[in-house]
């Protein structure tokens, strides 16, 4: 049995490749980390030294508790650490420094005196065995209760979106955390799950019932079993890639981080995959820009041939033949199946109708047939090319 995360399961989710860089084959990156996953633990071990201070019962003053965070940042901050927004929103590192003394700031004035519940854990660390066997890794910002027998899982977020209720309602990680408390606390009455937005000065509430925790249970299980049994794990590209620090190691990015790294707009250009790609794109574009002519030709040589009643219209070596014929067009919706049916009925389907090559594809690649039609049909490599706009070139 293996420990699992909230963290290690939504990587799987958002991308099996970076799912198996990481956790199967351990990959090494230069990149240590991104700037807002560096300035959010900053601003996390922050506010665990402001209530580790108020434990012992210690005035806290802000101006105090900005210069641990400042000096914290200085200490462990390097130059090696990923900022996406530094060409495209022209943000440095200081601007992520000071927009966590902002969040540090407007979270202290909103919390003193800090007596809002009895804390009982910070930055918590544990396992709880799922219904599988398997562990869970337990790490909660901030527990406490009151006198009532009410629970609070608190989560420190830096995130720039609020998370709205919808969203509070269906998150996986600090629900599961709740199951480790009614455990552990056996007085607890309810069990509260906050979010602390700190971009917003805002909190998200959650609650969740037995029933509700019980069936996430069993989701996580599956994932879990999804993933022990994963054979192949896709690349899946997202928004997300912007962030990840294995673009070096990504077939998908490989060749731009490399191009990255060329400074010399003549070295750039000489590369043989920009040459390849351009030549590729611009053969494209001729053949987009041929076919619009052929149908302006085509609409053209009708509009000649009923103009002067013939049906071959002859060039200087060639003649072109143009031939008026019938073609039906299926019913659409609810009158497709009834014309399907009817066929069936009337015994012309089976000589009719066809295979629809795609979803045949897709059904045997990804193992959903029947093992003997599988058997009956051979599978080989082949490529798919499509070309689109580099982000970089669409934003300038």
């Amino acid at each position: 049995m293996a420990t699992y995360s909230n963290s290690r399961v939504s990587t799987y989710e958002n991308c099996p490749y970076q799912y198996k860089l990481k956790y199967i084959d351990r990959v090494k990156v230069d990149v240590p980390t991104t700037i807002e996953a560096f300035m959010g633990d900053m601003v996390h071990q922050t506010l665990e030294h402001l209530y580790k201070l108020k434990k012992f019962k210690k005035r806290v003053a802000l101006n105090v508790l900005i210069k641990f965070y400042r000096d914290l940042w200085e200490k462990n901050y390097s130059d090696d650490i990923l900022i996406v927004k530094a060409e495209k929103e022209k943000l440095t590192a200081k601007n992520y420094k000071k927009m966590g003394e902002k969040f540090i700031t407007h979270y202290y004035e909103r919390m003193k005196p800090f007596e809002e519940m009895t804390i009982l854990g910070l930055e918590t660390q544990d396992r709880m065995t799922l219904p599988d066997g398997n562990q869970w890794h337990v790490r909660i910002d901030k527990l406490g209760c009151d006198s009532e027998g009410n629970y609070f899982v608190c989560d420190y977020k830096t995130n720039s979106r609020m998370k709205d209720q919808e969203e509070a309602d269906s998150d996986r990680q600090l629900a599961l955390y709740s199951i480790w408390v009614k455990d552990k606390f056996k007085d607890a009455k309810s069990v509260k799950l906050i979010w602390h937005m700190l971009a917003f000065n805002k909190d998200a509430i959650s609650e969740r019932t037995d029933e509700q925790l019980k069936k996430l249970q069993q989701e996580v299980c599956d994932i879990i079993k999804e993933i022990e049994n994963a054979k192949e794990f896709p690349r899946k590209q997202s928004a997300l890639c912007d962030y990840c620090v294995y673009k070096e190691q990504c077939p998908s990015f490989k060749h731009e981080v490399g191009l990255e790294k060329i400074e010399d707009i003549k070295k750039f250009k000489e590369d043989e995959g920009v040459k390849l790609v351009d030549e590729f794109s611009e053969i494209k574009t001729k053949q987009t820009e041929l076919k619009k002519a052929e149908e302006e030709f085509r609409e053209k040589l009708i509009t000649y041939a009923k103009q002067f009643g013939v049906d071959i219209v002859y060039g200087s070596n060639k003649k072109c033949s143009v031939k008026e014929f019938d073609k039906i067009v299926l019913p659409e919706g609810e009158n497709k199946e009834k014309f399907i049916q009817l066929m069936k009925d009337k015994g012309l389907y089976e000589e009719l109708s066809m295979v629809c090559y795609p979803r045949l594809n897709s059904k045997v690649v990804s193992g959903e047939i029947d093992n003997e039609l599988k058997k009956m049909v051979d599978i080989i490599q082949d490529f798919r090319l499509s070309l689109s706009k580099r982000k970089d070139v669409e934003e300038e």
